[in-house]
């Protein structure tokens, strides 16, 4: 059975020094992304090399998050099913993106690094190949237009 979800964000520029976009140069690119029912915002900017302020997120960032998260989520779903006992999971992802002369840019890759401690010794093959599928099942990963690797590490 088909089922579609619906999903509603508000972002809220906080960046304005009193000129607006005056210029270039003249605003913040502060803003906040907000949730309905979620406890807390999230404070981002833009990447520093865009004027950014390093100390929030940046919408790269919370890409290339989103990206893991949904891959572990899956992954454990399928660890869980498969009987598989996870007992720890990060993930190190990386991500390339590559900006044109006139400024535009996309993504064009994303290596996810996963270390998974899993507790039987003679499942670690099944934990490694499990990670395939989380990429087919993951609903971002099948909406990017770039390929995804997986360099995953399992030990008990």
């Amino acid at each position: 059975m088909e089922r579609t979800h619906r999903y509603q964000s508000q972002v809220t520029w906080t960046g304005n020094r009193g000129s607006g976009t005056l210029d270039y140069r003249a605003y913040s690119r502060d803003h906040r992304i907000e949730v309905d029912g979620k406890n807390h915002p999230i404070e981002a900017s833009s990447d520093p090399l865009f004027r950014g302020d390093r100390e929030k997120y940046n919408p790269e960032e919370l890409f290339l998050s989103s990206l893991s998260s949904c891959h572990m989520l899956w992954y454990l779903h399928l660890a869980a099913v498969n009987g598989i006992v996870v007992l720890d999971y990060q993930d190190r992802a990386e991500g390339t993106m590559h900006e044109a002369d006139d400024g535009s840019g996309k993504f064009t890759g994303v290596a996810l690094h996963p270390t998974v401690k899993i507790a039987d010794p003679e499942k670690i093959g099944t934990a490694n190949a499990l990670h395939r599928e989380a990429g087919e099942k993951c609903f971002l990963a099948s909406s990017v237009n770039f390929r995804i690797m997986y360099y995953p590490t399992t030990s008990v």
